[in-house]
């Protein structure tokens, strides 16, 4: 049980380190040594420096999607070579540092981007080295917030226009054409999913080939879920089924390397948001457990509907379960965790652990109702007092 009286100010994230450990091995255990497989840490899931750093010493990559996340990435000592760069919307200013720090790859949404690249790179005495995102219109079968694949969405190139868009990029000064990039959607369980995405490529590849041109480069994005329903029973995504889907699927050329784009199933289940009851409210026709935490620290559950597990760290085994809502102190009625949860009975002072949220957790924090952004801490193994 946390004894109250030691903890840090709630709310605060806390990071175990330990676990990241084991999901990293578990990863780089899934690829074999014969595969051309790179892998890039999607910075944007988590931003802790303990965290990004540790995943910067194994080697891995990472995707960026803004000009402050280039710049971050390279003060925690990621080689401007491992950097994509991805977005809908870069600015000029991005672009330039991109260039100017002579990035691995942009990866380029619509051709009016691909112009200013040329532009830019121009201007600047530089080539800039770029892959075409393609809308595949894969359907992730995930949240509708969290589809990227379809046509309805704002992201990528047409597919059909995926030919004219390699002969502009062969055309243009200063962009070096090395291939294309994809990615369906986010919290994707079902590894077989990605096969149709193996197909589209594999098609186009057929396609490209005949036309004269060749690709280098194969970014499949990312997307891999992780378990939010049982963290602590399964708490590392199954890489092995996951890697498995592309080595079989892909029909690869002679030096082509696949390169993938992992945030959630990495970090997500090594960050849990620790909070404190405030109130247990009696209502006419529900009780409500009233954190010091709300949607400013952890939104996802206020913009998604998403499910995350909730643990009351100061219950005892002989504790009655009982049913709440949770919810936070936020002047919205979308402030709430769960709704009719069975946790043990609570009181005021009890210290709640919401978990998987190592991703998209204190990324996405704000200081609505002129609250502070919590404190991140973290550790090697589940968190202790000292």
């Amino acid at each position: 049980m946390l004894d109250i009286n030691k903890m840090p100010n709630t709310p605060f994230y806390y990071y175990d380190l330990a676990l990241l450990e084991r999901t990293l091995d578990a990863l780089q255990q899934a690829i074999r040594p014969e595969d051309p497989f790179c892998v890039h840490y999607a910075f944007k899931s988590c931003y802790n420096a303990d965290v990004t750093r540790t995943i910067c010493a194994r080697g891995l990559g990472a995707d960026c999607v803004s000009e402050g996340e280039i710049s971050r990435l390279l003060e925690l000592g990621f080689p401007a070579s491992k950097l994509v760069f991805a977005g809908v919307g870069k600015t000029d200013a991005a672009i330039d540092l991109g260039l100017k720090a002579g990035i691995g790859a942009f990866n380029v949404e619509n051709l009016q981007e691909l112009e200013v690249i040329s532009q830019r790179a121009v201007a600047m005495g530089k080539t800039a080295r770029v892959a075409l995102r393609i809308n595949p219109n894969v359907d992730a079968h995930t949240h509708e917030k969290i589809t990227t694949g379809l046509p309805e969405n704002k992201f990528g190139i047409a597919l059909e226009d995926t030919l004219s868009g390699i002969a502009r990029a062969n055309e243009l000064p200063g962009v070096e054409f090395i291939g294309l990039h994809f990615h369906i959607g986010s919290q994707v369980l079902d590894a077989e999913l990605f096969a149709p995405l193996c197909d589209v490529i594999n098609d186009l590849q057929d396609k490209i080939e005949a036309a004269g041109y060749s690709l280098s480069y194969i970014n499949v994005g990312g997307g891999l879920g992780i378990d939010y329903q049982n963290p602590v029973g399964n708490p590392i995504p199954d890489f092995e089924s996951y890697f498995a889907v592309f080595r079989r699927g892909l029909k690869l050329r002679e030096g082509q390397q696949v390169h993938f784009e992992l945030g959630r199933s990495i970090t997500g289940q090594c960050g849990t948001l620790y909070t404190k009851v405030l109130f247990v409210k009696e209502g006419k026709q529900k009780r409500f457990v009233i954190l010091d935490a709300g949607f400013t620290d952890l939104v996802r559950v206020a913009m998604y509907g998403a499910y995350h597990h909730i643990e009351n760290c100061s219950a005892r085994p002989s504790d009655p379960l009982m049913t709440y809502d949770v919810a936070g102190p936020i002047c919205e009625s979308s402030d709430v965790f769960a709704v009719d949860r069975q946790l043990p009975q609570t009181k005021r002072g009890d210290i709640f652990a919401i978990r998987s949220a190592g991703a998209y957790g204190h990324v996405m924090a704000s200081t609505y109702n002129y609250r502070p952004l919590p404190a991140e801490y973290s550790g090697h193994g589940e968190f202790q007092l000292d």
